[in-house]
């Protein structure tokens, strides 16, 4: 199968790069694609940077350069409820633009997109369950996606009133472009940064967290 993976900054790549696969670079305008293969699939990956504008671009270019057939984002997230801890590992099940509304001009609810039947932006359901099946222990979780990094708690409270658990800057994007492209997504979170944390929390955990969320990426590719 061939495989795209969105990471949003080095210190998530990090994991990825130091994994032992042999990677080779390709230099494509501004960006770098790393390629490598693992257990028989063509794997694709690019450092999108923060926020969903560069992850929407990161990943057209990938789909439309490498043709392929699911993107997978693995990295961190921030835990918008109590209760959830540093390291948790998720299955993202969909994700809310909540920085978009067209509502006051259009019959749809407020960060809904017309096209879909609510106001969240649904991963692939199929491939979701398959994993599940073999990790049962992994939880799936709704992800608020917007352009800032959320470390107040009344910005935790109201996101989480959307029905959210844990907030991140790139997965709205990432599952919308792939939807537009007919491609699968996958998204495995962890937590860095705790309901009662903030950004100096997510700073000593991006690396950690990240590396955890890569295990169990790696061994997901093993049986897809």
């Amino acid at each position: 199968m061939k495989i795209g993976m969105i990471i949003a900054i080095e210190r998530e790549l990090k994991s990825f790069l130091e994994s032992g696969a042999e990677i080779t670079e390709e230099r494509l305008r501004g960006s770098v694609i790393y390629h490598t293969q693992m257990y028989g699939h063509e794997i694709s990956a690019m450092q999108s940077g923060y926020g969903k504008i560069d992850a929407s671009a990161a990943t057209q270019l990938l789909i439309t350069h490498t043709d392929c057939d699911l993107v997978i984002n693995f990295g961190v997230a921030g835990a918008l409820i109590p209760g959830l801890k540093v390291d948790d590992l998720f299955l993202v099940e969909k994700a809310c633009n909540y920085d978009y509304d067209v509502s006051p001009i259009d019959p749809v609810k407020k960060h809904q997109y017309e096209e879909y039947p609510d106001e969240f932006i649904p991963l692939d359901a199929k491939l979701r369950e398959m994993v599940l099946e073999k990790y049962p222990s992994v939880r799936t979780v709704t992800v608020a996606s917007g352009d800032r990094f959320v470390d107040q708690k009344e910005d935790k409270e109201n996101l989480a009133a959307l029905g959210c658990q844990i907030c991140d800057m790139e997965i709205a994007a990432i599952a919308r472009i792939c939807l537009k492209n007919e491609a699968k997504c996958l998204s495995i979170k962890c937590i860095s940064d705790t309901y009662e944390g903030d950004g100096g929390d997510f700073n000593t955990n991006v690396i950690k967290s990240a590396e955890k969320a890569f295990a169990l990426l790696h061994a997901v590719l093993q049986v897809l």
